[in-house]
This record gives C-alpha cells, sequence and structure tokens, in this order.
C-alpha cells in the first residue's frame, strides 16, 4: 500500500499566534507578566473555576499542585500519607506524589476506560490513605460520580490531573473541576499548545495563594492584599520575603499570548478531535484484533488506544514495525504499566491487588495520534495496516 502520513500530532498556530509573539517582542516585557495573567483569567472563565495559575509545563503544575496540599489550613497532606493513583499515566503524575515525602498506592485500571475503577479504589484503602489523584487518561473522563462517593465515604481528598483532557466532560461539567485542583498541559500537540506549559485551577482561595507562592520561589510577591500568606512588614521588606519552601516554574509572556490566542480555538480544536473520535470508533469498534478505550462522558480524545487481542495479541513488534513502514507514529499507553518502570525503585510505595489490566496494556497496548484536522483517510488506512498483519499479509 502507499505509505501515509500519519504523525502524532499537529500544530494549531496560525498569523494570529506569531502576531502575539511579535506583541511580546515589541514590548520588551518577557518575564510573567500581564498576557500570562489575562491567560490565566481567560482559562478560568472558560473551565467555570475561580482561579487559575499558569506554569512553565504539565509537569510543574502537578509538582506544585501537590506540594500545595502539604501546606493547606484545612485540608493538609503529611509526608508519609498514602495517594491512590492509576498504574497507568505518565511519570510526572507520580514524582509530585513521591517529592512531596507521599506514599504512592498503586491501584489496577479497568481495561475498557483505562482509569481508575471506583471499586477499586474503595478496596485500596488503608487507614493511611489520604487521597486520590484521579487521572483523565488521554482525555478520557473518569467516573467522577464513583470517585467523589468514595472520597466523600472516606474523607479523601480528591485531586484531578487533567494534562490529556482539556475540553472534556463528565455530566456536562469540564474535567479538571472535580477535585480541589486540577491540571492542564499546553505542550506541543496537547490540544492547545503554548510550546511549553500547564495550568492549575481550584475554586479553593487558600490554595490559590499557596500555589501562587510556590510558582515564584515561595516569596509573597504576587500575593492579593487579603492572602493570609501576606505578612504586616515594610513593603520594600516585603518584596523578598519566603514563607514556603518554593520553586522558580513561572511561564514566559510569550507563552501566555499564545495561550490568549489558542484559547479561542479550543472549541473548535475540540470538535475535530471528536470527529475524528466518531471515525476512530466506527473503524475499530468492532474490530475482532483489538480492544479501544470505551468514552466516559465525553472524552477529548487526546489520542486513541488500541490494546491488541485476538490474533494481534503478543504481537505488537510487528503492528508497530508495520506502522512504522507504512508512515503512522504511535507509541506506548502512556507508559504502560508503571510499576515496571526501574525508577520504582526510588519511589516510596505499595500496589493493592494485582495489576492484571495493566500488564496487559503494558504488553499490548499503544497509541496513535489524533490532531485538530480531519485524518479519516488516515484512520481508515491504519485499519487497513492491521487487517494486514493479523492476516499474516505484508502490511
Amino acid at each position: 500500500m502507499t505509505r501515509i502520513d500519519y504523525p502524532l500530532g499537529g500544530d494549531t498556530w496560525d498569523d494570529r499566534e506569531l502576531a502575539a509573539i511579535k506583541a511580546v517582542m515589541d514590548s520588551g516585557k518577557f518575564t510573567m507578566g500581564p498576557r500570562v495573567r489575562e491567560f490565566e483569567t481567560r482559562f478560568a472563565e472558560h473551565f467555570g473555576a475561580r482561579h487559575a495559575v499558569m506554569t512553565n509545563s504539565g509537569s510543574s503544575a502537578n509538582l506544585i499542585g501537590v506540594m500545595a496540599c502539604l501546606y493547606h489550613p484545612r485540608h493538609r497532606l503529611s509526608p508519609g500519607d498514602e495517594v491512590i493513583v492509576p498504574a497507568i499515566s505518565w511519570s510526572t503524575t507520580y514524582f509530585p506524589v513521591h517529592q512531596a515525602g507521599l506514599k504512592l498506592r498503586f491501584v489496577d485500571v479497568d481495561p475498557k476506560t483505562l482509569n481508575l475503577d471506583a471499586d477499586q479504589v474503595r478496596r485500596a484503602i488503608t487507614p493511611k490513605t489520604r487521597a486520590v489523584f484521579a487521572v483523565n487518561l488521554l482525555g478520557n473522563p473518569n467516573d467522577f460520580d464513583g470517585l467523589r462517593r468514595v472520597a466523600d465515604d472516606s474523607g479523601l481528598l480528591l485531586l484531578e490531573d487533567n494534562c490529556e483532557g482539556m475540553g472534556a466532560r463528565f455530566g456536562g461539567r469540564h474535567t479538571g473541576t472535580f477535585g480541589l485542583f486540577g491540571t492542564f498541559s499546553t505542550y506541543f500537540s496537547h490540544h492547545i499548545s503554548t510550546m511549553e506549559g500547564g495550568v492549575v485551577i481550584t475554586d479553593d482561595e487558600d490554595l490559590y495563594h499557596i500555589l501562587l507562592s510556590l510558582r515564584s520561589h515561595g516569596w509573597v510577591r504576587e500575593q492579593p492584599a487579603h492572602s493570609k500568606l501576606r505578612t504586616k512588614i515594610d513593603p520594600f521588606v516585603e518584596m523578598y520575603r519566603f514563607v514556603l519552601p518554593g520553586y522558580n516554574v513561572r511561564p514566559l509572556e510569550i507563552s501566555g499570548a499564545i495561550g490568549v490566542e489558542q484559547l479561542q480555538k479550543l472549541p473548535q480544536i475540540v470538535d475535530q478531535r471528536r470527529a475524528n473520535a466518531a471515525a476512530f470508533k466506527n473503524l475499530f469498534g468492532d474490530f475482532a484484533h483489538v480492544r479501544i478505550q470505551r468514552e466516559t462522558g465525553e472524552s477529548s480524545w487526546f489520542a486513541f488506544a488500541m490494546t491488541l487481542t485476538g490474533e494481534l495479541a503478543g504481537r505488537r513488534a510487528a503492528v508497530v514495525d508495520a506502522f512504522t513502514r507504512n508512515g503512522v507514529e504511535c507509541r506506548p499507553i502512556v507508559a504502560g504499566n508503571f510499576v515496571n518502570n526501574p525508577v520504582m525503585a526510588h519511589l516510596d510505595h505499595s500496589v493493592s491487588g494485582s495489576l492484571g489490566a495493566a500488564d496487559d496494556i503494558d504488553a499490548n497496548g499503544l497509541y496513535l495520534g489524533n490532531h485538530p484536522r480531519d485524518i479519516r483517510p488516515q484512520l481508515a488506512a491504519v485499519r487497513d495496516i492491521l487487517d494486514g498483519v493479523a492476516s499474516g499479509r505484508n502490511a
């Protein structure tokens, strides 16, 4: 067959983003400033949150989100507390939990949705469990009704890694708004792109103030006048007043300016991704040799996950080879079963029950990219390639 062009992702920039970059360059103000604040305001409004804090990456958004829970006056986590996490996610779901001195407790995922199962979460709770960190994997919402019941029944914090789920909804409500905080990524190939970037949103005023401080060295500059972190001292001295052990994970003005333009395009971007997903489900929903991700609520379809079954089970290398020869980029389903990574030797953790579904996904899973443009012809070609591998033909 003819080699096709199907990369993992594509950009959505045009003259508006380039003009926004030029405006920043002409202004001479490159560090975090008014354009970042404008993006934060618009981002919070778009997703129906009270507050948004932009960072230099989605990974940093997770970092300051988790760390902020160590200093919250009412929802405080303490070193040694357990945080339940899904066995499949990206590394920076887990690393901030470890870096905060908390203990990871891994739970298997639902093999159909690839997300946490509320019943398994409930069974995983121990006397040391204090939080659940839910991940909307590849844009697919969790069952937040079920997770909220478990969290409320057990007095657990619900936290939300929505770095792959921008624009997804559950029960008509945006993902990223169900936990004490929700995080987003604006890295290239994500739903919107500011080159590098991330956002934390929250409705909690105290958490918001803590996030602002942690983002910028742990000082009190940029704090609202009513913040509890402010100290009544000489304003000159307060400029370099440090109250928390923070970081420097601030974004650049260019990223904020690009974000303002990108956010306006988000509804159309998500609509196109969902249109591509309709074609994907039509092509592969009843395909005997793959299991695709079952949608919960309204996924924003970051990517298209496949777990190989039937004639293709155990033959991922052959599938990847056929894809590569035919111009189709693919990746493992995020990091597979994360417990199988060597880095686990450095992380304080425990495992609840077996991780059979995660192991199957680890061995037989892969994903294809989704795009902000029509990729129905590419998806049809992928079906032909998989048919060829399953039947033994040379795809």
